[in-house]
């Protein structure tokens, strides 16, 4: 049998070279800025001075008698009474001397007894250690306070974001290609 002259087909693939480098993100934020204002708190007091209210009135009038006033109404009033008092007397010495029948109402025993002068109406007050008025007055100062306050104000700076692209090569490094080779032919044949 005869051989069969066989065709050679050499085939080369095409080859691409992809050469990528990925790209880069660069991202910075400056800081927040803060502003802070406070406003002291405030307090203020208002004290108010202490009143010392001194009233010797009574006391001078247990002394000597107060004011020409009150001295006279007291005077007249005292004179008045005694004026009473003599009457009742009197009548009660009438009432002795009509029961002069009774043992010991004789005249001698109730007109004697009547020698003593009736005093003068007294002309001033009472004393007493009650005489002297003290008030002392006081009044709660007046506060008022003012809360502190604060501020604050951020402000926020917004984020620097920066791309840097990549590279991509594409390229063909290998070609594709097709060699045929045929058979020796024999020209001898």
């Amino acid at each position: 049998m005869k051989n069969l002259p066989i065709v050679q087909i050499r085939t080369i693939p095409s080859l691409l070279n992809i050469d990528a480098d990925p790209g880069q993100y660069s991202i910075r934020q400056p800081k927040a800025e803060v502003q802070l204002q406070t406003k002291p708190a405030k307090l203020t007091v208002n004290s108010h001075s202490i009143e010392l209210n001194v009233d010797q009135s009574k006391a001078f009038s247990a002394y000597t008698g107060g004011n020409m006033i009150d001295m006279n109404a007291r005077i007249y009033s005292g004179i008045h009474q005694n004026f009473l008092q003599n009457i009742a007397s009197r009548v009660e010495q009438g009432n002795q001397l009509a029961a002069i029948h009774k043992p010991g109402n004789t005249i001698a025993n109730i007109v004697g007894m009547d020698w003593k002068p009736q005093p003068f109406p007294e002309t001033r007050t009472p004393a007493s250690f009650d005489n002297v008025d003290i008030r002392v007055n006081t009044r709660p100062p007046d506060i008022s306070f003012d809360p502190a306050v604060s501020e604050m104000n951020v402000i926020v700076n917004k984020p620097e974001i920066e791309y840097q692209r990549g590279k991509l090569d594409i390229y063909v490094k290998q070609y594709a290609s097709v060699q045929y080779t045929p058979p020796a032919i024999d020209m001898a044949l």
